[in-house]
């Protein structure tokens, strides 16, 4: 192992020990201890390098190297909560198997540190940029982009740029995302608690229900587990842009009491049986995804998250007619317009450029249903780390990030940063 490479591989696994995932805010720390500390340690990690930093109130933090046009580099040290499932310690960063294992190392603290070193290997070799290279990370991605709002309002947002944090070869185009909350009435609920859920952008894996009457030969029969009354199903968690990856575990507790409520029974149709037809909504982008994360049954209605992605040349009229057809009350929590950047720009083609001398593979941009930080930028795509034919790990149990691949990106956004900025 180089010394570069062991050296990301240590801060890797540093910075998956700090749970960066969202918790309430305390004094100069807008996302919680954990993002704050785990954005020191970033940052002090570049300094230690010889990059000059910038903390911007624990919002979000920039690397920088090189002098004249900005050039943005936008990862996060964010995480979406562990979820259930896991066989080692989410938080444990350990480095087995020719693998760093833990909650951030694909999504996304693995690629940054990539991206911090590839910059110490360019500075290494002596080489000079002619764009000032603005290494910044956030810690609200993963849940309403607080942290890059606040960094425009800090500082200047480069026009150009990409986020390591979707799939390679070049990611062009990202589909629009709209979260809501849909608010359906049961009336004679045939439960008095229902639950499920942990992050509107990840797909359930755990619901919990208490039902009146509770029928234990169907509720056996469904593979439910049962403790005092209380039903939980169990499912696998994904990440919301590809919920045919996972399991949600709303969908068979729903199924469980539609036979006693005909309210909730229009639920599953809506949200799982797709009876208005919103996944039909498709163009070159790929069709529309729907995703159920979160539900709660509160003042008489079972209030559903939604995770809607949907195709990125569509009007966001599109999604909403159907919405609308359903006849149940909703509200937007979330918007973010599709991205869609010209596929043989000299952005897309220097980092095709770069892929394929490391691959040998000639290789075509592709569109994906994820938003990054890209959609920030005038001019942005996000470039790896992900490839096809990758076990899938974001956002799921044991996530993790081969050594192999952390050999890769240094070598990739190496060589990337240095044909964008010479």
């Amino acid at each position: 192992m180089t010394q570069l490479l062991k050296q990301t591989v240590e801060s890797i696994s540093e910075s998956i020990r700090f749970d960066s995932s969202l918790t309430p805010p305390l004094a100069d720390m807008p996302f919680g201890k954990g993002a704050a500390d785990c954005l020191k340690h970033f940052l002090d990690t570049a300094n230690a390098l010889g990059f000059e930093t910038h903390n911007y109130e624990n919002y979000a933090g920039e690397v920088i190297f090189g002098t004249g046009e900005p050039f943005a580099v936008l990862a996060h040290l964010d995480v979406v909560p562990a979820g259930s499932g896991w066989s080692r310690d989410p938080f444990g960063g350990e480095v087995e198997d020719g693998k760093i294992w833990g909650r951030g190392a694909m999504d996304d603290k693995g690629p940054a540190f990539c991206a911090l070193y590839a910059m110490k290997a360019l500075k290494d070799e002596g080489f000079l940029p002619r764009k000032t290279i603005k290494l910044i990370v956030g810690c609200n991605e993963e849940n309403g982009w607080a942290c890059i709002e606040h960094y425009k309002k800090a500082a200047a947002m480069p026009e150009v740029g990409f986020s390591p944090d979707g799939g390679f070869p070049v990611i062009y185009a990202e589909k629009g995302i709209l979260h809501v909350r849909l608010h359906f009435p049961v009336s004679d609920a045939p439960f008095t608690f229902f639950e499920g859920g942990e992050s509107y952008n990840m797909v359930c894996d755990r619901c919990e229900a208490t039902p009146r009457t509770l029928g234990l030969t169907r509720a056996r029969a469904m593979g439910f587990e049962i403790r005092r009354k209380k039903l939980i199903a169990h499912g696998k968690s994904a990440h919301a842009s590809t919920p045919e990856l996972g399991v949600n575990a709303i969908e068979p507790m729903l199924a469980y009491f539609e036979d006693k409520s005909a309210d909730v029974k229009r639920v599953l149709d809506c949200v799982f049986r797709d009876q208005y037809g919103l996944k039909t909504l498709a163009d070159e982008t790929g069709s529309l995804t729907l995703s159920p994360d979160l539900i709660k049954f509160r003042r008489g209605e079972l209030q559903v998250v939604c995770d809607i992605r949907y195709p990125a040349t569509l009007p966001l009229s599109a999604v909403t007619e159907k919405l609308s057809q359903m006849g149940v009350k909703y509200e937007t929590l979330r918007h973010q317009a599709p991205l869609m950047q010209d596929k043989n720009g000299t952005l897309v083609r220097e980092l095709l450029a770069a892929y394929e001398a490391y691959t040998s593979e000639k290789a075509q941009p592709v569109a994906i249903g994820g938003g990054t930080y890209a959609r920030a930028l005038k001019c942005g795509v996000a470039f790896g780390p992900e490839m096809e034919g990758d076990d899938p790990v974001v956002h799921q149990a044991n996530e993790y990030i081969t050594l192999e691949r952390v050999e890769m990106l240094l070598h990739i956004y190496a060589d990337a940063l240095k044909r964008l900025t010479k």
